[in-house]
């Protein structure tokens, strides 16, 4: 071959060229995809992820664009470097996994002693430089390939129109190989794909003419001072670009699916779009284009938000049958509000770069600029104006900033017209729409009350139409209510690992959340309170909107904003109690505070016969992902035994042995009476006991969740479309897995003199949970007759009186009989339950009808104390 001909490359060569750029593409927004899902995992925040990957990817992409460029001057064979290039991006991306591990470990060392914000600005700098290498090589690829098109017409839009297309196919390859595979294996895949284009560009290099080098330094052209407004106005399109990207994948992930999968679709409709867009903007091309196109892009922007409550609502009344329809459905509704704008931002690119030459050198500079605004658009978007204007302002500011960016080519007159338009249309959606909007299915009779959105996420304090008030955070609930029973229920998250320890001097709760969970804590006046809250909302919801029943907790707790993690690993302190609350663990991070790690960090935090409780929902699991979790727990603590409250479960690790019933007789024995009934919740200590449900029994060979290589994650969304969160089916697994009494009573020694009070509640509990499972089970004689068992055997568990109640007042209002009076079954109720709300509520009210004022003001003052933020109290 010879080394001085200049001829192009056979077109079955350029074909195969094209082919291979297609996958290159392919595998490189893979990467991006997977980066997001890991750093998501090492941030604890799914939108951190986001930001510093899509970043970081971008900077190096537009920066690669500029010094391939460069290099272009210095390199005979193109594809031979394209080809090395590919092979060096496999290397990289297959170590990014461990050089993750290596700088998390002495981030957390260097930061031990500064703040959480000091602790992220680490994190970003260090991922965001591990990731800027693999994609700085991506972006110098794209002058390279471009190079050997150079004598195809409109060969711009055709190598990017291509590359676009392949991009987009692998912002969706992720989503196939991590539910099936998981994220270390789904790497290992891309990585093979890069390295088969890497092999496969070698071999076609050799078919490749060679280039002088001083051919590509005549051929390329000087940058020019015209030239440079319209590079920095593309910049500037970039950064609204991201911009867009940031928002919608914040906003859609809180009203559509997860973000990772949101962010996936976001990424392939903007690059078929981007591609569409690139390929057909090569035809009937005029400057009216110019003109029109900023236009059109602001309208269909500001327009995605107002339709965005249709579509939610629409979406609401959709039954979804598995995660992939549900990727389909949902992925159309995204499609439908960001395409159109996808499309334009394509145009662009080929019809600029006709402007300035319509050469390669001239498209890799467009591609550099808008790649590197794009990176600066995604950081200012993601930690600066979110705060500060929220994700709808985000949105309607990068309407505007289009029509801004686009005077560098279009009509000024023509822009000065339509940006007062377009601003006078998005006011009204400038700011973030209602709850009952968004999520009208669930939360439709609703009222916001509150609304705090930072670069973490986005809180909401809401009211329901009988006052009872729930937070959120990104929409999501976070199991955590006002109404009396939620109420009981969270208390009970710190009642229980308390009266375990005898002598409880310090706690710590990993999660704030509304401050119930923590206030029965105030049973113990001396206790000194730690509580560990990411969420800066929550604390501020906490102390502001759920006072009146947290009981004003937060006064008397040290409160620290930090992530949940890092905190357990840095802080040098021991506590006798530490408790981690709820949450939704299928949301990306959270799955890392069930992880082996985190449980062994938690152990090291616990003094001498410390107790950690890690509470879990049984609804939002499946009976494989609940194994996992056991497993994991078991693995850190082999002696770790299981106590079921209603449908929560608590896995307690103890560091030492557990003493069981001497610690708690030792604990209530120092408790005053007031203390006594906010310890115990109104239950005697064997209605406690009686929840113990054993060791934790489970093969230990199967899988466990690891940081690393995360497991429920992958497993609950599709769980959860696939319907298999199937409570019945772990209620099922759980009885199974009981101990008899006599090995229980011996596991919490309690002794001969109180062992028949104890099999009282634990055969109590046994059969109130057979009677919810045989309710659950459509068998509803067979769980009433279980239910009254229960009943009988332990009339003083909460949940079966409240049960009991409740049954009560459904046949009653089903049957109305003529010889019972409603104010006698509602006496009734009350012996059963003297703190039943809406018995409390409803004899109020027929007092007061009934002229018995004294009497109606008791039975008020009973309801607010159970009930104090009830809309009726404010009558």
């Amino acid at each position: 071959m010879s080394n001085t001909t200049t001829d192009q490359p056979p077109k079955l060569v350029l074909l195969a060229i094209l082919v291979l750029y297609f996958f290159s593409g392919l595998s490189s927004l893979a990467y991006e995809v997977l980066w997001v899902r890991m750093l998501s995992l090492q941030f604890g925040v799914s939108i951190f992820g986001v930001v510093i990957t899509v970043a970081a990817f971008m900077l190096g992409l537009g920066a690669g664009s500029l010094l391939g460029a460069k290099l272009l001057r210095f390199i005979t064979n193109p594809l031979l470097t394209f080809a090395i290039i590919e092979f060096v991006i496999a290397v990289v991306s297959i170590s990014i996994p461990f050089l993750f591990q290596w700088t998390e470990t002495w981030q957390f060392t260097l930061t031990a002693r500064f703040s959480l914000g000091v602790w992220y600005l680490t994190q970003f700098v260090a991922t965001g430089l591990v990731l800027l290498l693999p994609a700085l090589l991506m972006g110098a690829g794209f002058p390279l390939v471009l190079s050997l098109f150079e004598k195809v017409p409109s060969s711009l839009s055709v190598v990017y129109a291509v590359n676009t297309l392949g991009a987009a196919a692998g912002a969706l390859i992720p989503l196939l190989l991590l539910p099936a595979i998981g994220w270390i294996s789904a790497l290992h895949v891309i990585v093979a794909i890069s390295v088969c284009v890497a092999a496969a560009a070698g071999i076609f290099s050799r078919k490749i003419p060679a280039k002088l080098p001083h051919a590509m330094k005549n051929d390329s052209r000087q940058l020019s001072a015209e030239q440079i407004p319209l590079l920095v106005a593309y910049a500037g399109i970039g950064a609204v670009s991201l911009m867009l990207e940031i928002g919608w994948t914040r906003l859609f992930g809180m009203v559509f699916l997860r973000t990772e999968y949101v962010l996936a679709i976001i990424l392939t409709v903007f690059l078929v779009g981007i591609a569409a867009g690139s390929y057909f903007a090569r035809y009937r091309v005029t400057e009216n284009w110019f003109n029109g196109l900023p236009v059109l892009a602001s309208i269909f922007v500001v327009a995605g938000l107002w339709f965005l409550p249709g579509l939610t609502a629409l979406l609401d009344f959709q039954r979804l049958e598995s995660l992939n329809q549900a990727l389909l459905y949902q992925g159309s509704l995204i499609a439908a509000l960001t395409l159109p704008v996808t499309l334009i931002f394509g145009a662009w690119l080929p019809l600029l770069n006709r402007r300035l030459g319509d050469s390669g050198i001239s498209g890799a500079r467009l591609y550099g600029a808008n790649s590197i605004g794009a990176a600066l658009g995604a950081l200012a978007a993601g930690f600066m104006l979110t705060p500060m204007i929220g994700t709808y302002g985000v949105i309607v500011l990068s309407a505007l900033l289009v029509m801004m960016f686009s005077l560098a080519w279009a009509s000024k007159r023509v822009m000065l017209i339509a940006a007062p338009i377009i601003a006078l249309a998005a006011f009204p959606v400038y700011r973030m729409a209602p709850v009952n909007h968004l999520s009208p299915k669930i939360y439709q009779a609703t009222e916001d009350l509150y609304r705090h959105e930072d670069a973490l996420n986005i809180t909401h304090v809401i009211a329901r139409q009988d006052g009872q008030r729930l937070l959120l955070a990104d929409l999501q609930r976070m199991d955590a209510s006002s109404d009396p029973a939620s109420v009981h229920s969270q208390r009970n998250q710190s009642r229980l690992p308390l009266l375990l320890h005898s002598e409880p001097r310090t706690v710590l709760f990993l999660g704030l959340g509304t401050g119930i969970s923590a206030s029965s804590s105030l049973a113990y006046p001396k206790l000194e309170r730690t509580a560990v809250e990411i969420s800066s909302g929550a604390i501020d919801a906490a102390d502001t909107w759920f006072n009146q029943v947290n009981l004003n907790v937060v006064d008397e707790t040290i409160v620290i904003r930090d992530d949940a993690r890092r905190f357990v690993r840095t802080d040098p302190g021991k506590y006798d109690v530490i408790i981690g609350d709820l949450f939704h663990p299928d949301l990306v991070g959270r799955s890392a505070l069930l992880s082996r790690q985190q449980f062994q960090r938690v152990k090291e935090r616990l003094a001498n016969n410390g107790i950690f409780a890690q509470w879990i929902a049984l609804n939002q699991f499946d009976l494989e992902s609940l194994k996992i979790v056991l497993r994991t727990f078991k693995k850190v603590f082999p002696d770790g035994v299981l106590f079921l409250d209603a449908f929560r479960i608590a896995l307690v690790g103890v560091n030492g042995p557990l003493s069981g019933f001497p610690s708690i007789e030792q604990n209530i024995a120092a408790l005053d009476p007031e203390g006594y009934q906010l310890q115990l919740g109104g239950e005697n200590k064997f209605a406690w006991l009686g929840r113990y449900w054993g060791r934790i029994s489970i093969d230990e060979s199967g899988p466990i969740q690891d940081e690393w290589e995360p497991q429920i994650e992958f497993r609950l969304p599709s769980a959860r479309y696939n319907g298999e969160l199937d409570l019945a089916k772990l209620l099922q697994y759980l009885l199974q897995h009981r101990p008899h009494v006599s090995t229980a009573a011996a596991e919490l020694n309690i002794d001969s003199v109180n062992y028949s009070a104890f099999e009282r509640a634990f055969i109590a509990t046994e059969l109130a949970h057979r009677s919810w499972l045989a309710l659950l089970q459509n068998n509803s004689s067979e769980g009433q007759r279980l239910l009254k068992l229960a009943f009988q055997a332990n009339p003083g568990d909460h949940w079966i009186s409240y049960a009991v109640a409740d049954a009560t007042l459904a046949n009653y209002a089903v049957t109305r009989p003529a010889v019972i009076s409603e104010k006698n079954v509602l006496e009734s109720v009350l012996k059963i339950r003297p703190d039943h709300a809406d018995a409390l509520k409803r004899m109020w009210t027929l007092e007061e009808e009934g002229g018995n004022t004294e009497s109606a003001q008791q039975y008020k003052k009973q309801f607010a104390e159970v009930s104090p933020l009830d809309k009726a109290l404010q009558r």
